[in-house]
């Protein structure tokens, strides 16, 4: 099965002869590998490359396992290259290699030599890579499939497809699975021994127990708004156990660098600052964060918020949580402060937007509730409310666009509308 990979094709494309090492980061299981060695050398392939300009190696390969060495990899790849004509070395798993700081930098400062790698596992997954190659290094950031990219190749229809994805995530060796079982079962042990495996091996985390209750906690509150100081509360009055603040800060930052979760800090719209605490965290794939719960607690109503998240980041927006302080009076007279919430600030260069999640509309009172913050930003970037709901897109009566999440997912250009 070809799933086409767009988004991050493009990228690579563009990014072509640019003098730096092309890095594609991600959570593991992603697709990187079949970005780089089937999509990517497929596009080189069709644009006249010969394929012996096409150095690949993946060094997780037991046949490959003698090039992990320096020494033996770069007369190796110097070899292969005869001629002046352009080069293009492509490398997976390049955690594997020792010293591939060294290497890599080395084959970029060839002239003839373009530069693409992947890696996933504890060493190189860190959201710092980019530094390792002092100033060489040209990220893309790679996730799971999105509803879109999922349904290019689904057998069925949307609902269906929206039901698989709500409850299975998009990690696309899922597809290769025909029964719920299956499914259930690959995610379950994929997190245990491919995230957790990494994450505490990486870090050197000697109480791995508390790093999945943690990670079972902020599994069951995705889209609350949260911070260590309550996180530590809660492992006390549910849990009971003991768990100070720097150390669940800690365990946090470890997920966010492992790229499983993400986090959407609170800016306050109108007085123009950020809010640096309480934050939303949410979940890269949600067949990860059902694994960790053992497919119970699958409320659409925050599954589908962060999947809008996930979508927002897929393309290109930095988000953030929306707060708007409103100052109002009580029926007593009495001067009152209340903060509504805009649940995604999305900006991306010059472009704003401001989004609602609403899993359903029913009534006119329940449109007031979702729109009010929105209607009271105080500026006039776009506003668009998301629904489960099955209606057309359409400006309402406030001039906030109201759409289906099938529409928003399946048409990338749905915020333009």
């Amino acid at each position: 099965m070809k799933i086409g990979r767009d988004v991050y094709l493009n990228k690579l494309i563009s990014k072509r002869h640019n003098g730096l090492i092309k890095v594609v980061t991600g959570m593991r299981r992603c697709g990187k590998s079949y970005l780089l060695f089937n999509l990517f050398k497929e596009y080189l392939v069709n644009e006249g490359v010969a394929e012996n300009h096409i150095i690949e190696i993946a060094f997780d390969s037991f046949e490959n396992k003698r090039y992990r060495d320096p020494e033996v990899l770069f007369p190796y790849i110097m070899e292969k290259m005869s001629d002046e004509r352009m080069y293009y070395v492509l490398l997976d798993e390049v955690q594997m290699l020792d010293d591939f700081e060294s290497v890599l930098n080395s084959l970029g400062r060839k002239q003839n030599v373009d530069v693409y790698v992947t890696g996933s596992n504890a060493k190189f997954l860190s959201k710092d890579i980019i530094t390792e190659f002092r100033g060489r290094g040209d990220e893309v950031h790679m996730y799971p499939l999105t509803f879109g990219e999922l349904m290019s190749v689904y057998d069925g229809d949307k609902q269906e497809g929206w039901r698989d994805y709500v409850l299975f995530g998009g990690i696309p060796l899922v597809l290769g699975f025909e029964t719920a079982d299956q499914k259930s079962d690959f995610l379950k042990s994929l997190f245990e021994e491919t995230y957790i495996s990494d994450i505490t091996g990486r870090n050197n985390i000697r109480n791995k127990a508390e790093l999945e209750e943690l990670l079972n906690i902020l599994s069951s509150a995705i889209g609350s708004l949260t911070n260590p100081s309550k996180l530590s509360a809660t492992f006390k009055s549910v849990k009971n156990k003991s768990i100070s603040k720097d150390t669940i800060i800690k365990y946090i930052d470890y997920l966010r660098d492992s790229f499983l979760i993400d986090s959407a800090i609170r800016y306050d719209i109108k007085g123009k600052k950020y809010i640096n605490t309480p934050s939303k965290y949410y979940f890269t794939d949600l067949g990860l964060r059902n694994a960790r719960l053992n497919f119970r607690q699958v409320e659409e109503t925050h599954v589908m918020e962060n999947i809008i998240f996930n979508e927002l980041k897929v393309r290109g927006y930095n988000v953030d949580v929306g707060v708007v302080v409103m100052n109002e009076v009580d029926k007593n007279g009495k001067k009152i402060r209340k903060q509504l919430e805009v649940d995604f600030v999305c900006n991306k260069g010059s472009k704003r937007f401001y989004i609602q999640s609403a899993y359903a509309l029913p009534d006119k009172e329940k449109m007031e509730q979702e729109q009010r913050s929105l209607v009271n930003t105080g500026d006039g970037f776009k506003k668009i409310i998301i629904t489960k709901d099955a209606v057309a897109p359409l400006y309402n009566e406030e001039g906030i666009l109201v759409m289906s999440v099938y529409d928003f997912l399946l048409n990338p250009d749905s915020m333009e509308i």
